[in-house]
């Protein structure tokens, strides 16, 4: 009878180590995919001051679109969660504006280095919408985890929390 507690004991032990890695590899997939939406927000805001510069030459009329997206990218970098979602959306649509203003105006079209920088921007949008997917499927298996028994009782008892998803409009 020693030997069933003694095993019971061990099995208990060891289911316990495997869901405790189990969350802990989940969390750190939110982790690591929140820090590539990160990288992409970034790059995405450091092309903005180029497409600002290169339309501001032609469109000197639309000044107020070029600041309100300059605006939108610092009040960006400020926050987190639902609200960054919510200002990398407008930010998203104010990029889209732009380069629509840009299409009035042939001589930038057939710049090169406008060029190169639209193609840029779109590799970014396409880079961002990667890692969002990324992220939003591991916080999917870590919120399940977590909300999943048995995973349950150990995610309360280490206190694992439920993240948020990273939620895009669409800018197209």
């Amino acid at each position: 009878m020693g030997y069933a507690v003694a095993g019971a004991v061990a099995g208990l032990l060891l289911w316990s180590v495997i869901i405790y890695n189990r969350l802990v590899r989940d969390r750190n997939r939110v982790s690591a995919g929140w820090s590539d939406i990160d990288v992409q927000l970034k790059r995405r805001h450091e092309l903005i001051p180029k497409l600002v510069a290169a339309v501001q030459q032609y469109a000197r009329y639309e000044s107020s679109t070029m600041a309100a997206v300059t605006e939108l990218r610092e009040q960006a970098r400020a926050r987190e969660g639902a609200e960054r979602a919510r200002l990398e959306t407008d930010i998203g649509r104010g990029v889209q504006r732009l380069i629509a203003i840009a299409e009035a105006y042939p001589d930038l079209q057939a710049s090169g280095n406008f060029l190169a920088l639209q193609n840029d921007i779109s590799a970014v949008e396409n880079d961002i919408q990667f890692a969002r997917r990324y992220y939003n499927g591991a916080v999917r298996n870590l919120n399940t985890r977590i909300d999943s028994f048995p995973d349950l009782i150990l995610a309360r008892l280490f206190r694992f929390r439920p993240r948020e998803y990273f939620e895009l409009e669409s800018s197209s």
